[in-house]
C-alpha cells in the first residue's frame, strides 16, 4: 500500500507524517522555552525573595504583566513590535522569546515559594555551621526548596507545551496549525484533532511519568 493510500476518506498516511513533523516542531519550541524560562525564572525568583521591595517594584511588576496578559496577545504584540525597532524575528524566534519570558514569569513565583519553604531556623543553623550565604543557597535552600516545588514546575512545563499551540497565530507550523491546514483540506476534523490530541499526549506524558518516578525516588 502506498503512502497516498487513505485510512479514512481523504486522510492519508502522509498527513499523519505531516502531523508528526509538526509535533517535533512543537517539542523543539517547548523545550527551548521551558529551558530558558526555567533558568530565568530561577534567577528572578531568587531576586524576588532576596530583595523583596526593590525586585518587586521592578522585576515583579514586569512579570505580573506577562502573567496577567493573555499569551496570544503577547505573541501578536511582540511579533509586530520587533520589526518596528529594526529587529526582525521569524515566527519561531518570536514565539520562543515570548514563551520563555512567560515561562520565567510563572517559574519565578514557584522558585520564590520554594525558597520561602525552607524555614528560617534551618537557614540560621546552616550559617551557624560556618556556611556563607551562597553555600547556604547551594547546599540547603536549593536542594530542599526546589524539591518541594518540583511538582509545581512540572505543571508549568506541561502548561507551556499546550500553550505552544498559540504560536500558530504567528505562522509557525506547529501541531495545531498543521491540524488546521489538514482540516481545511480533508474536512475530517474529528480524525485530525484526535491524532493531534494523541501527539500532545505523547509529548506530555513522558514528562509527567518521569517526574512522578523522580518524586517517588526522593520520598524513599
Amino acid at each position: 500500500m502506498s503512502n497516498s493510500a487513505s485510512f479514512f476518506t481523504d486522510f492519508q498516511l502522509s498527513d499523519l507524517m505531516f502531523l508528526g513533523e509538526a509535533a517535533g516542531r512543537t517539542l523543539v519550541i517547548s523545550a527551548v522555552s521551558i529551558t530558558i524560562g526555567t533558568i530565568l525564572g530561577c534567577v528572578f525568583g531568587w531576586a524576588l525573595q532576596a530583595s523583596r521591595w526593590f525586585a518587586q517594584a521592578t522585576i515583579g511588576t514586569i512579570l505580573d504583566v506577562f502573567r496577567s496578559v493573555p499569551l496570544i496577545i503577547q505573541l501578536i504584540l511582540f511579533y509586530n513590535f520587533f520589526p518596528i525597532i529594526g529587529w526582525k524575528m521569524g515566527p519561531f524566534a518570536a514565539g520562543a522569546f515570548v514563551l520563555s519570558i512567560y515561562t520565567a514569569a510563572l517559574v519565578a513565583n514557584v522558585v520564590r515559594g520554594g525558597i520561602d519553604a525552607v524555614g528560617t531556623p534551618m537557614r540560621r543553623a546552616a550559617r551557624s555551621l560556618g556556611m556563607s550565604y551562597w553555600q547556604d543557597l547551594r547546599y540547603v535552600v536549593w536542594p530542599i526548596g526546589l524539591r518541594a516545588v518540583f511538582p509545581s514546575w512540572v505543571g508549568v512545563a506541561l502548561s507551556v507545551i499546550k500553550d505552544s499551540a498559540l504560536v500558530s497565530v504567528l505562522g509557525y507550523l506547529e501541531l495545531l496549525r498543521a491540524s488546521q491546514i489538514l482540516i481545511t483540506r480533508t474536512q475530517e476534523p474529528f480524525i485530525i484533532l484526535a491524532c493531534a490530541g494523541a501527539f500532545y499526549f505523547a509529548l506530555s506524558y513522558p514528562l509527567s511519568k518521569y517526574s512522578k518516578k523522580l518524586e517517588e525516588g526522593w520520598a524513599s
